[in-house]
């Protein structure tokens, strides 16, 4: 369909409760939610843990940055025109591509979403020749269908499905609709007409649209999340020793352009079970997941607390308490320290590992009994919720602790699903502002007044050390320390004219008594200097950065009142410390469990300077930004912190 280039208009933001009811019908329509569980029979605990897995998979599927934008394209032998809205965004710092489109009122993952979000539909499988006609925008013919009788069993006829190559079986290249049911098939040798409409492939210009111009993003060579889903279907090693001869694979696809057929004729069903009328909904295609045992759950919840604050370890070594900020909350130890290092690659598998089915059943009693074998302490707040006062970070079970293998971040269908070691590495490490070593240098310029004290002055600009050597040599070679006293300077006309100008009572004093305190007047002639200042980052030659003019900027960290009792957390000024703050709000998005987002603040720079961008967090996190700037080597003295929040007496 998009073979063509379709006009797309300008992007909007995606209002944060448009984008949750979005990707909330998104899981709805496609089933991707575990909803067996009542809500009333659910433990605090439980909800929450509900609460974090859901709003994972929703940033999964549309992240907080989606925008929107209505497009037109031709379709039809009529090239009649058609319109709908496509949906940019992108995951950890990744560039933004279209992650779904809807058109005729129904929502298509693109391909990028597939290779991040295994199993949310059904996946078919053609031999690598019809890929390359699929890619010219060709439909799938039913002789072109390989790895079955039998075909998954949500390829009902109108449900969207995605298709890979025999060759890359893990790997979705291709998104359409079915026009038959081919889960009904019982062969496909000899059969005639179309098996799916092709809608977007990897190569057209959905797939190649982006911001920065740049092609689109390459297919990886295996995804472990579809890996593994077809290994519990048995399909890996039917499509392994799949064999056709080319007479079959010519079949495979009609060679007329995706542009010149028509749309869908049927309203999409689709989901992991889906449900026909009159009938009961049908098996799960994939074959069930192997039952894990109590112990086998609960060895997995413990194994990934520990690699999570092994992680930390590797990762922060030179940090405080290597990034943690204690206390640690409940909601911030399942969210960033068990979640990301399950062992979980598809939904089914996630399901299973849930804390509820643990032997803990909670949050609060996994961390007692962590408590109990003494690899932490904690205590019980507010009487309902339990925190992590301290962590023995030399306990043999964390010194011991020996990594597993993790699925790969464009596996994740969330991160309630776990965290693959490159999507673990980049949360980490990808951000090259963590662990950096930052020195802020003062800079004062001589003024026209001051330049007899600075005659020997080999440079423009002086450190204070510098500063007060050179004034104290100018004091010593004028002879000007008080016999009686040598704290004290005698004042020669010199100094008097160039730092003590009469203007205030202060300086009437002092020319009033001739001397002054030597420590004072070094201060006086620094604050009559222009200052600059730089900023030198892990220790690179401070005179291969270029000073700027004034006082050293400050980071603001602002805590203002919103409507209602909703406090939020803004911070501005992160630019001049190397500090990405689209990378730090993904950061505290993690840390602090809540929403975050990342907008230019008006009128902080000039038209010819980049913008400087503000980083808003939900809710009171002073704290958690505060830690999050240390370990960027941010001191606290750098940091302004505004509380808008109290109450003016």
């Amino acid at each position: 369909m998009f073979k063509k280039k379709p006009t797309i208009k300008p992007l909007a933001p995606l209002r944060s409760s448009d984008r949750r009811k979005l990707a909330d019908q998104i899981i709805k329509d496609y089933n991707l939610e575990d909803t067996n569980s009542p809500e009333a029979e659910q433990t605090p605990e439980q909800k929450t843990e509900a609460v974090n897995a859901h709003t994972s998979l929703r940033n999964s599927l549309l992240p907080d940055n989606t925008q929107s934008a209505r497009f037109t394209t031709t379709q039809g032998p009529d090239l009649k025109q058609a319109s709908g809205t496509v949906y940019v965004g992108s995951h950890d710092g990744e560039e933004a591509r279209i992650l779904w489109f809807q058109i005729e009122g129904r929502m298509y993952p693109s391909v990028y979403t597939l290779w991040r979000n295994p199993d949310i539909v059904a996946l078919l499988h053609t031999p690598d020749v019809a890929v390359d006609r699929l890619r010219a925008g060709a439909d799938l013919m039913t002789p072109g269908l390989a790895g079955g009788p039998p075909f998954p069993e949500r390829a009902k006829k109108g449900t969207v499905v995605a298709v890979a190559s025999t060759d890359k079986p893990s790997v979705p290249v291709a998104v359409g609709w079915c026009e038959v049911d081919v889960s009904a098939l019982e062969q496909v040798r000899g059969a005639k007409g179309h098996a799916v409409r092709n809608m977007h492939w990897a190569g057209d210009e959905v797939w190649n649209y982006g911001a920065t111009g740049r092609a689109g993003q390459a297919a990886p060579e295996e995804i472990d999340g579809w890996k593994r889903v077809l290994e519990a279907r048995g399909l890996a090693e039917k499509v392994d020793a799949l064999d056709l001869d080319e007479d079959e694979v010519d079949g495979g696809v009609a060679l007329t352009d995706a542009d010149e057929q028509s749309g869908p004729a049927s309203k999409q069903t689709n989901g992991y079970n889906t449900s026909v009328e009159g009938e009961d909904a049908p098996a799960n295609d994939i074959a069930p997941t192997k039952e894990l045992t109590q112990t086998e759950i609960d060895t997995a919840f413990r194994n990934a607390f520990l690699y999570g604050i092994h992680k930390h370890k590797e990762t922060n070594s030179n940090a405080p308490n290597y990034g943690l900020v204690f206390p640690l909350s409940q909601s911030f130890v399942v969210s960033n320290l068990i979640q990301p290092f399950l062992p979980a690659y598809t939904p089914a598998e996630a399901q299973q590992l849930q804390i509820k089915k643990t032997s803990w059943k909670n949050i609060k009693k996994f961390i007692k009994a962590l408590d109990k074998q003494q690899i932490l302490k904690s205590k019980e707040k507010d009487g309902h919720e339990t925190v992590i006062l301290d962590i023995d970070f030399d306990d043999a079970a964390i010194m011991n602790f020996k990594p597993y293998r993790l699925p790969k971040k464009e596996t994740l269908g969330g991160a309630s699903q776990g965290r693959g070691e490159k999507a673990t590495e980049q949360i980490d490490t990808g951000d090259d502002s963590v662990g950096q070593k930052l020195q802020v240098i003062s800079y004062y310029r001589p003024t026209s007044k001051l330049a007899p004290l600075f005659t020997t002055a080999t440079k423009p600009l002086l450190t204070p050390p510098e500063v007060r050597e050179l004034v104290t040599a100018y004091i010593e070679s004028e002879n000007l320390l008080a016999e009686t006293n040598k704290r004290l300077v005698k004042l020669d006309p010199t100094l008097s004219n160039a730092v003590f100008d009469g203007s205030t009572n202060l300086d009437k004093e002092v020319l009033a008594k001739g001397t002054v305190p030597r420590d004072a007047l070094i201060d006086r002639v620094l604050h009559a200097m222009n200052p600059s200042y730089a900023i030198v980052r892990n220790g690179a030659d401070p005179a291969s950065v270029k000073a700027r003019s004034g006082a050293p900027p400050k980071i603001h960290i602002t805590l203002e009142n919103r409507t209602g009792n909703k406090r939020v957390t803004k911070v501005s000024g992160l630019e001049a410390y190397f500090v990405s703050p689209k990378l730090l709000a993904d950061e505290l998005r993690k840390t602090c469990a809540g929403s975050t987002s990342v907008e230019a603040l008006a009128g902080a720079a000039k038209k010819t300077e980049k913008p400087v961008e503000e980083v808003m967090i939900q809710g009171p996190q002073k704290d958690a930004v505060v830690a999050a700037l240390e370990r960027r080597g941010v001191d606290r003295r750098w940091v302004e912190v505004l509380d808008k929040t109290k109450k003016k007496k």
